[in-house]
């Protein structure tokens, strides 16, 4: 599953994220990286104890749990606290190909298997030159270079890299989900049939036998496919 979802945040919502993490104090990116990551990765991060990062991420957190699109295509049983990261084209900064760690460690000890990953742009395309996702499938490799607010979801198994950024900055947050739903097939079709579930609905009307039925179908499958 490779998902774009558009205007998780307003435009007023980017601008509050940004206020916030630009006045933050940013550090080397390898300091979250793992070791194979960390050999890439070349990029500045916001720094773990930043004033900043509290509010930001939880303004992140409130715009995904109100986002139906995300929630039906996630179905998110734990996500890691969202992070904030910057390539400046000053620098070339840059994160060559790699594969994201299968278990993320969170406080207190808890850790969330990265089923899914997400990366959320704060910067314009405009404003920098560069810095495209890029996410390798059985389909090929995938170019991402989305409007501020918008937002990528995909396997966290998946090769992927960010291109240098040559002019500019590219602000983004990125963070990863635990799905209920481990499987990437199953969670594709259950997105599908979600969506087929809503637009019969919105023409036949909830309370028709067929919408009933095609509603039962998936909640039994959700409840066989998911963990947790």
């Amino acid at each position: 599953m490779l998902l774009a979802i558009p205007s998780l945040l307003t435009a007023d919502q980017v601008a509050e994220v940004r206020r916030l993490v630009d006045g933050g104090r940013w550090v080397d990116g390898k300091a979250t990286a793992g070791v194979q990551s960390s050999l890439a990765k070349h990029n500045l991060q916001l720094a773990a104890d930043s004033e900043q990062g509290q509010p930001a991420r939880a303004l992140v957190l409130a715009a995904l749990s109100s986002n139906g699109l995300f929630m039906s295509a996630a179905l998110p049983k734990a996500i890691v606290p969202p992070l904030f990261n910057r390539y400046d084209g000053s620098e070339r900064h840059t994160f060559g190909n790699h594969v994201d760690n299968a278990i993320r460690f969170v406080g207190g000890g808890a850790s969330v298997r990265t089923d899914l990953s997400a990366t959320l742009f704060l910067s314009d395309p405009a404003d920098y030159d560069g810095g495209e996702l890029v996410i390798e499938d059985s389909f090929g490799a995938h170019e991402v270079k989305l409007n501020a607010g918008d937002l990528i979801l995909y396997p966290s198994s998946s090769l992927h890299r960010v291109e240098p950024v040559t002019r500019g900055s590219r602000v983004a947050s990125f963070f990863w989900i635990e799905s209920r739903v481990r499987d990437d097939a199953q969670r594709s079709i259950l997105l599908d049939m979600d969506a087929a579930v809503r637009s019969l609905a919105g023409s036949l009307g909830d309370d028709r036998a067929e919408v009933v039925a095609l509603t039962g179908c998936y909640h039994n499958l959700l409840r066989q496919w998911a963990s947790g």
